[in-house]
């Protein structure tokens, strides 16, 4: 089965630092790499808020670079450090990106993500059907 990466233009420097791909199609399926919610400079922000829409953000990136768009979305894990003190608000700002028919979702707690400072890093599996 061929396989195609998925490399946004801001995602490249990275992609290549560490030998991965931010998204990777193999048959009916996109699946991406783990995202944090750094800035676009690669610093973390302090504020949860702005963490979990970067995240959600550089989600969308990648979809967008493959065609796909967040209905796409099949499957989604989420790791949290500190899961119950900002579960309320990653839950809200989800909903903003999600709709109907919702992906599958697991959220697991971790001590601690590759990323200082990070609090989400966010998981997912996409359909490959474009504009689904």
């Amino acid at each position: 089965m061929a396989k195609r990466a998925i490399i946004p233009p801001e995602f490249r420097a990275a992609a290549e630092q560490l030998k991965m791909s931010p998204g990777i199609v193999s048959g009916d399926h996109v699946f991406l790499t783990g995202v944090t919610g750094s800035d676009s400079h690669g610093q973390m922000p302090d504020d949860a808020g702005t963490q979990i829409r970067n995240a959600f953000d550089k989600i969308g990136s990648v979809l967008r670079a493959g065609g796909l768009t967040f209905g796409s979305i099949v499957e989604m894990t989420t790791y949290h450090v500190g899961l119950r003190d900002h579960f309320d608000l990653f839950n809200a700002i989800r909903l903003e990106y999600l709709g109907e028919p919702y992906p599958a979702w697991t959220a697991v707690e971790v001590a601690a993500l590759r990323r200082e400072g990070a609090i989400v890093e966010i998981r997912v599996t996409a359909h490959n059907e474009p504009n689904d």
